[in-house]
């Protein structure tokens, strides 16, 4: 047993933010993005409501995604503030990435409050995190400034919101030390 808490531990304390311009040109295995997918679907779940729900972009669907944001920027955006840098940035997360998954969260009013749904969903892409890193795949969650927008373009229902993309991508970094502050600093033991 000491085996698998030692590759939990490693796995957990490897896991990164990284962004799409450090993925290299390789494509994830649409099985390995399900098996991603189904440890998602193990997060705990107050009352079992499994909030979490996934639009996934690939190929040429990665086009779209980039298109979309590009233009929602634009639309967003005044004419004073805009950045023709900016557009090209916020399309070329999408174009650089390997897959783009929509997180989407369910809500269910008449039973549980919504902060317990948000924590499920965190705990559901803390899964594809980590499972992200232990095939050595990097991937962030970012969250966009056009959530009410997306609405339309990802078909979501009333009681559905996006609660931002997680971008994904093989890459060769290599290890990247973490930037933790002592955990005896966040602590109080009681008793």
């Amino acid at each position: 047993m000491s085996n698998v808490i030692d590759s939990i531990n490693e796995v957990i304390r490897s896991r990164r933010s990284i962004f799409p311009p450090s993925y290299i040109e390789k494509e994830i295995p649409k099985e390995l993005i399900e098996t991603i997918l189904e440890n998602a679907n193990f997060a705990p779940t107050h009352k079992l409501t499994e909030p979490w729900r996934f639009r996934v972009f690939t190929g040429s669907g990665l086009d779209k995604l980039a298109d979309y944001m590009g233009e929602a920027y634009k639309a967003n955006t005044t004419p004073e503030t805009f950045s023709e840098a900016k557009y090209e940035g916020t399309r070329s997360k999408s174009l650089k990435s390997a897959a783009v998954i929509a997180i989407i969260m369910e809500t269910h009013a008449e039973k549980i409050p919504e902060w317990e749904e948000v924590a499920a969903v965190a705990c559901a892409v803390q899964n594809m995190w980590l499972t992200s890193t232990a095939n050595n795949i990097g991937a962030y969650w970012s969250s966009p400034s056009v959530n009410d927008a997306l609405k339309a373009f990802l078909e979501l229902k009333e009681n559905q919101k996006c609660v931002g993309f997680f971008y994904m991508g093989y890459h060769n970094l290599g290890e990247i030390p973490a930037r933790r502050t002592p955990i005896a600093d966040k602590v109080t033991w009681i008793g």
